[in-house]
């Protein structure tokens, strides 16, 4: 037979797995990186009793272990403050053919330069963009707020009040970044092109 402390040890490795099959299933189903904060709320909702934070990185910590395995396509990864499920980057040049079939849906030239301007300068108005790209760029702003890659950060103190841009959440899941700072250093981006409309010095 066990004793007490040996079952509420087996009670409590039974009490751990069915948390952890609770935050898989909560992380797969989220359209978002689901965050802590989150989980804990569902989780305490659902149980009607709170779920300690600690219980809940260590189901998630559990979970990263799991997936590293070579027997899954993908992985839970951090991303954007919170967590998700994502393909593995050996799977990258499959996904990406499948991607290339499916082009229409994917972001036009005008788009992701217009995206790079908005992630690097932002809060940047629809005119700074323009300044920048030398075109009109209604439309690629028009369908990166459609997707939720960008979002409206307030309005600028200039004359006219211009709306401002910059990225939003979904853009660092889109990328898998954690905060703006990630971003790669554009190659081409020298000390003239990031002081577009300054006079240089002499």
């Amino acid at each position: 037979m066990f004793s007490l402390e040996q079952t509420e040890i087996f009670l409590k490795s039974i009490t751990l797995d069915f948390l952890q099959n609770h935050i898989e299933a909560l992380i797969f189903c989220s359209p978002t990186a689901t965050k802590v904060a989150d989980l804990k709320a569902c989780l305490s909702e659902m149980f009607n009793a709170d779920v300690p934070e600690a219980d809940i990185e260590g189901a998630i910590a559990q979970l990263e272990e799991k997936f590293k395995s070579d027997d899954f396509s993908f992985q839970l990864y951090k991303a954007a403050g919170g967590y998700q499920f994502l393909t593995k980057p050996a799977y990258q040049a499959s996904i990406g053919i499948m991607l290339k079939q499916q082009s229409k849906k994917r972001l036009s030239t005008s788009a992701m330069e217009t995206l790079s301007i908005i992630a690097y300068k932002q809060p940047i108005s629809k005119t700074e963009v323009e300044n920048i790209r030398g075109v009109n760029c209604d439309y690629a702003i028009q369908k990166l707020l459609d997707k939720g890659l960008i979002e409206i950060q307030g309005k600028a103190e200039t004359i006219g009040r211009p709306i401002l841009y910059g990225t939003s959440v979904k853009f660092m899941e889109y990328f898998g970044i954690n905060d703006i700072t990630e971003l790669p250093t554009p190659k081409d981006f020298t000390n003239e092109v990031n002081t577009i409309g300054e006079t240089p010095e002499n």
